[in-house]
């Protein structure tokens, strides 16, 4: 599970705290330097976690305790909004243009999870009433044409391609077009990586900015790369200026550094984690949704929100119907089945 060794070492440095009226330095000490080692150990930028534990420290220090609440309450308190402000404060949302169709260019380096994000991102907006135009621009890396056109064949998604002999710039400046054709609201343009950050794929990169003026460029990276992962954000936001990021295997690092990092780093938000290997493991990223989860406080409102995506509410009122006269047939057993299985494996996907 994301942040599994954080988040257990927060709870128990937060345990530490006791005493009643104020928290004194002493107080504060040993706790905050358990803060402090856990958050280096999820691979937390230093001077990130100095600033967050100065905060903390300052806030906590002589503070009263807030009617109703004991020193340790209090200090949870205080942690989770602060860590809320780490991981952004607000939920930041997708721009989306005046006038359709809205662009969004996935950038990253090679290897991030860029196409198949591409796929996620379009299933997740065909999810939210709209209509997707996925685009092949990566002409580069063997079979990233024919990834894109089986993940869209999945979806049920067109895929705009022009093979790999036109150049990205072309590609993505007459997939606007065929959007309009199509009467696609939104454009989804997989673009190259490269193992390494160069001069070559910015410029591609910033070519195509400029041919599509994007409403969104939005940088793919791999929460298992740790810090590697700030330091790819910091070098595109001042090569390209990006609007955000898409963190994919959130799921597979237990430390989620990179998380932790980015926003206090770069000064640009964490939009969408990806949870998961499947087309639907992808999520909008609420900062204090995740906060509490890290503290141990749970995350019922994601939960209800996956409950509700799974749940068809009309086919069970449909077959509530059909039960009260006795006409509920072996396919709508089926049917029932298959979304208690979508529902039995929240548990694993919520973590």
């Amino acid at each position: 599970m994301a942040f599994e060794s954080l988040s257990e070492r927060l709870q128990n440095a937060l345990k530490m705290f006791r005493g009643t009226g104020k928290l004194t330095e002493e107080d504060l000490k040993a706790p905050l330097r358990e803060v402090r080692m856990a958050l280096l150990e999820a691979d937390v930028n230093f001077k990130v976690v100095k600033d967050f534990v100065a905060k903390v420290k300052e806030r906590a220090l002589g503070a009263e305790v807030s009617e109703g609440l004991n020193p340790h309450q209090q200090i949870i308190k205080i942690v989770n909004e602060e860590l809320i402000e780490l991981l952004g404060g607000t939920q930041s949302k997708l721009t989306v243009a005046q006038k359709p169709p809205t662009v969004i260019m996935l950038v990253g380096l090679q290897g991030a999870g860029k196409t198949t994000t591409a796929g996620k991102l379009a299933n997740y907006l065909k999810k939210k009433h709209k209509r997707p135009l996925l685009v092949a621009g990566d002409v580069y890396r063997p079979a990233a044409i024919t990834q894109l056109q089986v993940l869209g064949e999945q979806l049920s998604v067109p895929v705009f391609t022009l093979g790999d002999k036109v150049s990205p710039v072309q590609i993505a400046e007459q997939a606007i077009e065929k959007a309009r054709s199509l009467a696609c609201d939104t454009v989804i343009i997989d673009t190259a990586g490269r193992l390494h950050i160069n001069e070559e794929l910015m410029e591609e990169l910033r070519n195509i900015k400029a041919a599509v003026n994007p409403q969104e460029i939005l940088l793919v990276v791999d929460a298992m790369t740790g810090q590697d992962a700030v330091t790819v954000a910091e070098s595109f936001n001042s090569e390209l200026g990006i609007d955000g990021l898409i963190v994919t295997k959130l799921d597979g690092d237990a430390r989620g550094g990179a998380v932790l990092s980015v926003k206090a780093v770069t000064g640009k938000p964490v939009k969408l984690i990806g949870l998961g290997e499947k087309l639907d493991a992808l999520e909008p990223f609420h900062p204090d949704r995740m906060a509490s989860r890290i503290l141990g406080m749970g995350d019922i409102l994601t939960l209800v929100e996956k409950i509700q995506s799974t749940t068809d509410l009309a086919k069970a009122l449909e077959m509530e119907k059909k039960l009260r006269k006795d006409e509920f047939t072996l396919e709508q057993f089926l049917d029932q089945m298959q979304q208690d299985k979508k529902l039995a494996s929240l548990e694993t996907n919520i973590g």
